[in-house]
């Protein structure tokens, strides 16, 4: 009777100490950004970059975009993985008409530990060919750390801002007029003129 007793007690306090303490971890992040507003007639790098990733040993990502407003025009190493000797990049397999760069990968070989922490994985340059925004957004994503084991991984698509059309800033100022004199309409009393 005593020893349920005292397992029920145990049982209390170690469920009351967990809420008291809850554990707190941060979460390995796959996320593209953008070096300039996306303007037409330009370039842009996007970096592909890991968040918060502990031992990381090899990774794999596709990503999609939009063709009629990006063009791939090269890949840089982002230095994360690559700042070690015995690492083995590649860019991808590029399809500009379908708007895919397909099958990314970075591997640590030999007898070296995983990475840990955050930075870029790597950096892709693109022809800015149209208008407006595009997003880009992941797909066959895989981790590993150095025990081939998986890594979870939060993502999802990145939507890369382009630079407001002029016609933009005509109807913002305009917009502002309008509610200028609709204020300074209010302001003035019934039957006074102004």
């Amino acid at each position: 009777m005593q020893s349920t007793h005292l397992k029920k007690i145990l049982g209390m306090a170690a469920l009351l100490g967990a809420f008291a303490a809850p554990a707190t971890f941060a979460a390995t992040t796959l996320t593209a950004t953008q070096s300039a507003p996306l303007t037409a007639g330009s370039t842009v790098d996007i970096d592909i970059l890991v968040g918060d990733v502990s031992d990381l040993a090899a990774y794999q990502y596709s990503f999609v975009f939009d063709p009629t407003v990006l063009q791939f025009a090269g890949y840089a190493d982002g230095g994360f993985l690559g700042g070690s000797a015995h690492a083995y990049l590649d860019g991808g397999v590029v399809d500009n008409a379908g708007g895919l760069i397909s099958y990314a990968f970075g591997s640590l070989y030999g007898d070296v530990p995983g990475i840990s922490g955050s930075g870029s994985l790597a950096r892709y340059t693109f022809n800015v060919i149209g208008g407006g925004s595009t997003s880009v957004s992941f797909t066959d994503v895989l981790f590993l750390n150095s025990g081939i084991n998986d890594i979870a991984v939060q993502y999802g698509a990145q939507v890369l801002t382009a630079v407001p059309e002029p016609s933009t800033y005509l109807m913002f100022g305009a917009g502002a007029l309008m509610l200028a004199a609709l204020r300074r309409r209010q302001r003035v009393a019934p039957g006074v003129a102004a």
